[in-house]
């Protein structure tokens, strides 16, 4: 697990490095928070050590015995410092080490990040581009301030970027990992709609979380992805930022851009609960109560997307994986109901993702098997959905180089 360090400066935006802090956990990254006292007017000791999990140390002098801000500048493989003042630039440029964060950074061997943010006047001042620009010289990531509305009215340059954004470019920084460089991934997330009428659909709980997760992860690994989202809401295709995200709303819609994507890609993952049955026909106008008690909706069946991509593999070597939201029943066991869907579908490997109220749909951890179409097993865990797109995607390596 990476170790990132969160330099927090005394500017009205550290309530954004709340937020960030927040992303890169869920990012499964192990995070320390550096306040400077002017920081903690703005956002409290408690607050970082309940989002980082981490005890926060704000003076050199705390655990002096394990010397904190060498061991911290050590131990970390990144420090990103937002936002980040005019004030603590300077210092930086200068060598100046007057407190915990400074001093940390001085003596960090990892790669430092920049995020400055404060007034208009003050960035665009010759001073502080002249530090900006000499610390750049050094070796530091200096992350252009956004523009936009600013304390007091104003509008301009200055602007801390959005924790999105500093999330991604820390993810980024960190990425080492290429194992999928050169390759392309199709990704299905989300949950098909299927119209009633124009207000009224059948569907199911999918958010797309997992399938985006996996977007995500193939992307840090190097990977050229497209991803086909089902109805998942925007914030969450928010973290899929630099994915090609193709939205679509039915199965039949769904199967169209599948099919499209799988042409090219190298792995196809079909993460999307699709609907098994859809309206035999869809009505023109909401549909009104007319006094009856019952009211007979004809269904037919959806394609099978997943046993058709499986069928119609553009090239021999294309790796073609299926999901399974299985909950277990007195007939049988999440396991016994992934296997037997397995076998009918023809994929090479099929995700037994088990659902519930407490796991799988939605922003909650989840559990899977990851097994072949004769029922092997080749993988498992339970996590975080960002860590066991981590899981599918070693499995997916293994088994590609067993081929």
């Amino acid at each position: 697990m990476s170790r990132v360090v969160v330099g927090v400066t005394g500017g009205i935006a550290a309530y954004k490095a709340c937020i960030l802090v927040r992303l890169l956990r869920k990012a499964n990254i192990d995070v320390v928070v550096i306040p400077t006292t002017a920081a903690l007017d703005m956002v409290g000791k408690t607050t970082w050590e309940a989002l980082s999990g981490n005890p926060v140390y704000t003076n050199v002098e705390d655990d002096a015995a394990n010397v904190t801000h060498v061991r911290l500048g050590h131990e970390a493989d990144l420090i990103i410092v937002a936002p980040a003042t005019a004030n603590t630039m300077a210092k930086l440029r200068a060598g100046v080490a007057d407190n915990l964060l400074t001093s940390t950074v001085l003596a960090a061997r990892c790669p430092v990040m920049l995020a400055p943010a404060m007034h208009t006047e003050m960035w665009v001042n010759p001073a502080t581009q002249e530090n900006a620009a000499v610390l750049a010289d050094r070796g530091f990531q200096i992350i252009e301030p956004a523009s936009g509305r600013l304390t007091g009215g104003d509008s301009g340059p200055g602007r801390l970027p959005e924790p999105e954004d500093l999330c991604e470019a820390v993810l980024c920084s960190l990425n080492t990992d290429d194992s999928l460089a050169g390759q392309n991934v199709a990704i299905s997330a989300g949950g098909t709609h299927e119209a009633i009428d124009p207000v009224r659909f059948i569907g199911n709980n999918s958010s797309g979380r997992f399938g985006v997760a996996l977007a995500r992860e193939a992307q840090r690994r190097g990977a050229t992805v497209t991803l086909v989202a089902a109805n998942v809401d925007t914030n969450v295709l928010k973290e899929a930022r630099g994915v090609a995200v193709k939205p679509v709303v039915s199965a039949r819609d769904l199967q169209g851009q599948m099919q499209q994507a799988a042409l090219s890609a190298d792995i196809v993952i079909m993460a999307s609960a699709v609907a098994d049955f859809r309206p035999a026909s869809e009505s023109s106008h909401k549909q009104k109560k007319d006094g009856t008690e019952k009211r007979t909706l004809e269904l037919v069946e959806n394609p099978d997307i997943l046993a058709g991509l499986a069928h119609d593999r553009s090239g021999k070597n294309q790796v073609v994986i299926g999901f399974a939201a299985e909950t277990g029943d007195e007939s049988g066991s999440v396991l016994e109901y992934g296997r037997a869907k397995a076998a009918r579908k023809g994929a090479d490997l099929m995700v037994i993702n088990e659902v519930g109220v407490t796991r799988g749909f939605g922003n909650v951890d989840t559990a899977i098997t990851i097994i072949d179409r004769a029922g092997n097993i080749h993988g498992n865990g339970q996590g975080t959905k960002a860590e066991m797109a981590g899981v599918l995607f070693d499995t997916i390596l293994q088994w590609q180089e067993s081929k």
